[in-house]
């Protein structure tokens, strides 16, 4: 039997099936992604726990392993990594392909959960995760910096502010604020002084946990009402810390203070991390996109939320764009527009008014830009 015999047969029908095909074809061909390498996003989510002041090894043995414990017990996990560093602990969770990573993440909170009771108990607050792609770069640096304003203000308004609302911009993932730390009250304690009042480093701590507990004030009342006594009396300045009685003199039984024994300053949480931008101390603001999210839309999102978010810090904060990721795709893509017309051009699809006695292959050599805005403007499709 020949297969060819009812296409022959049929010449308007076997043209209309090929058409068909065609038109099939160049409708496929508009919705057809590409890309440079085959995007796969793995099931990763990261863990972050931090413990200021604390050295690499408390942060390995006292955080780090009671959670990696717990991790250890979640379905589906191929990899676990975790780096321990002055301060902060961060454990990446890498799972299997087919592992769904909103279920892995329900499983990965379930699981720090579970270790809290494990950890110190001054860890300043529960450790948190974000799922990120490990292979991926920022897309968007910013640097915030004032002439008038203190670093740990900067940063404290770039961490609880914008952070918050860089968040919630389409396309955003993670949005990461670095270069420096919240403010803190640290006080440096004299060992001489100590020694001399006969004062332990464990009363001087426990005396300054129990200045800044929030504990219930009481209540007043009669025969008929009730009044609950309320007051603020978390103290956040190092003037606030100094009177604090942190034991007594076993001498003449004189009340020491905090003032006595130490050097009370106000300062940050982490005293070691530093952040720079053209030469001046900043505040970092790393963003990274989600996977499968547009670059550009998204930087472009968060570029148009610039005056916003001015607009809701300190007038005296600057904000300054230093690293944009999309302008070598920006780039590539104007490269891309003025191949495709150049190529028009000599196909003889685009017919140009150029000046007379310039060829089309010779606009190549007035530049690129030139060239594109001269078609922008004066070009036109064959009728």
């Amino acid at each position: 039997m020949n297969i060819s015999a009812p296409f022959i047969r049929r010449p308007i029908g076997t043209s209309l099936l090929t058409l068909a095909l065609l038109m099939s074809g160049v409708l496929a061909f508009t919705f057809l992604p590409v890309a440079p390498l085959p995007q796969v996003d793995f099931p990763v989510i990261q863990v972050s726990a931090s413990l200021p002041g604390a050295s690499p090894e408390t942060m390995a043995s006292a955080v780090a392993t009671p959670l990696e414990r717990q991790f250890g017990r979640i379905a589906g996990i191929n990899q676990m990594t975790s780096s321990s560093q002055l301060g902060s602990t961060g454990i990446v969770l890498q799972f299997d392909l087919n592992r769904n990573i909103d279920a892995a993440a329900r499983d990965v909170q379930a699981a720090i959960n579970a270790a809290r009771s494990q950890l110190p108990s001054y860890l300043p607050g529960n450790p948190w995760y974000r799922k990120v792609n490990p292979a991926d770069a920022p897309v968007l640096i910013l640097a915030l910096y004032s002439d008038s304003m203190l670093l740990p203000d900067i940063y404290d308004q770039a961490n609880s502010i914008l952070s918050q609302k860089l968040a919630q911009v389409p396309g955003v993932g993670q949005v990461y604020v670095g270069g420096g730390a919240n403010p803190a009250v640290r006080a440096e304690l004299n060992p001489d002084q100590l020694n001399k009042y006969g004062i332990g480093l464990e009363a001087v701590r426990s005396a300054l946990n129990s200045a800044n507990a929030n504990k219930p004030k009481g209540e007043v009342s009669n025969a008929r009402n009730a009044w609950n006594v309320n007051d603020n009396d978390q103290i956040l300045h190092a003037a606030q810390y100094a009177p604090i009685i942190v034991g007594y003199n076993p001498q003449n039984g004189a009340a020491v203070r905090l003032s006595d024994v130490a050097d009370v300053q106000d300062s940050v949480e982490d005293a070691h991390i530093y952040g720079l931008s053209n030469g001046k101390r900043a505040v970092i603001v790393i963003i990274w996109r989600q996977p499968g999210a547009n670059i550009i839309q998204t930087v472009d999102n968060v570029l148009g939320l610039l005056p916003q978010l001015q607009a809701s810090i300190s007038p005296a904060i600057k904000i300054d764009v230093v690293a944009d990721r999309t302008l070598t795709v920006r780039a590539s893509l104007h490269d891309i527009e003025i191949t495709l017309l150049i190529s028009l051009i000599a196909r003889g699809h685009v017919r140009c008014d150029v000046p007379a006695g310039i060829q089309p292959r010779q606009l190549v050599a007035h530049g690129a830009s030139d060239l594109h805005g001269f078609c922008r403007g004066r070009c036109h499709r064959r009728a």
